[in-house]
């Protein structure tokens, strides 16, 4: 696409892709920044306020994303503070959990980790937003760190850009998480990829190349035949978590995806199985609180304590740093069946 062809038909890009400051005035939400970002008929919003996770994602104005029933949000009092975070774990289409945890919560006699750690509510400094044309179109970029520090303790920096490109229906995701401390640190990281209503449905399909699915406890054991589909809402059902062993391509490169044929609407999400060799699927069934989460992690949903007591935590040295880069792409109805053959 030319920017020349594009310009000749209307004035000002916003018209048609752009990033837009926002700032929230109400609720839990009050005085949260962020961006509105709309790229044709993709529009997302990304969270300043809370270590630019995506919020809300809706395609041709169907809703991709799940948002729990705090709602949107901005860091709160009781956000590390052991199971107290669930209540302000909002959803949206993506929290990151980590850096010194993920899961549940975990205590020594010294120290506390919340669930799903506390870089998911940590707020970007040194943020900007680019421009510019390309062979491939308008692209659009948000950038900024998050730091996750303390005296006499860790220093670790989570550096994060998010592009995507008019007209191309993709999120890209590129994160660089640098120990710049003076010592060894524990580095966990998950991907928390929430999907909603109305593309998580009654018979919406779950598309994974997996080689191997073990249910995390005997709730999920009981229902691990049907990890594929989504059924309706079930008033008060339990949570089932599985993990998966996931295939991998001759490029090293995995994916997760969701198809609903009755609204003609996809999600693919796929990464590099080397730095994110995890992956768990969340399946709640449960009427107010449906939702699937696809989870590719460093680490294991059983938590730090789990791998501290195998001996095989995750560690950056110091000043060393790892990267990873995830892409969210829409589908439309014709690339059902390829993403349904690549999984088998």
């Amino acid at each position: 696409m030319q920017a020349k062809d594009v310009l000749r038909k209307v004035g000002h890009m916003h018209q048609l892709a752009d990033v837009v400051p926002v700032t929230f005035g109400d609720g839990r939400a009050q005085g949260m920044e962020g961006w509105m970002v709309r790229n044709g008929a993709l529009q997302f919003t990304v969270m300043k306020d809370k270590c630019l996770d995506l919020a809300e994602v809706s395609y041709r104005g169907a809703n991709i994303n799940f948002l729990s029933k705090p709602g949107l949000q901005g860091r709160n009092h009781y956000d590390t503070n052991g199971q107290e975070a669930q209540r302000s774990i909002m959803g949206g289409m993506l929290f990151t959990c980590g850096l010194e945890n993920i899961c549940p919560p975990y205590h020594t006699a010294d120290k506390d980790y919340p669930m799903h750690g506390r870089i998911r509510t940590t707020p970007a400094e040194h943020t900007g937003v680019t421009t510019r044309w390309t062979e491939d179109g308008y692209e659009m970029s948000i950038h900024g760190e998050m730091r996750e520090a303390e005296l006499f303790g860790e220093n670790m920096v989570l550096r994060r850009t998010i592009t995507t490109c008019y007209p191309n229906n993709e999120i890209k995701i590129c994160d660089v998480v640098e120990n710049q401390g003076f010592r060894p640190e524990p580095m966990m990281l998950l991907y928390h990829f929430n999907v909603g209503y109305p593309l998580l449905d009654e018979g919406t399909e779950i598309i994974l190349p997996t080689r191997k699915v073990t249910p995390r406890d005997a709730v999920a054991a009981q229902h691990v035949d049907a990890w594929d589909h989504m059924e309706a809402p079930i008033d008060n059902e339990p949570e089932y978590v599985f993990l998966h062993e996931l295939e991998e391509d001759e490029d090293g490169n995995t994916f997760a995806a969701v198809l609903n044929e009755k609204l003609g609407l996809g999600l693919c999400i796929t990464f590099a199985k080397k730095n994110l060799p995890y992956f768990m699927q969340w399946k709640s069934l449960a009427s107010g609180d449906y939702v699937l989460g696809l989870e590719p992690a460093n680490s294991s949903v059983y938590g730090r304590a789990y791998h501290e007591a195998q001996g095989d935590l995750h560690h950056l040295e110091p000043f060393q740093s790892e990267t990873m880069e995830l892409t969210l792409r829409i589908l439309e109805p014709d690339a059902f069946d390829a993403i349904r053959k690549k999984a088998k």
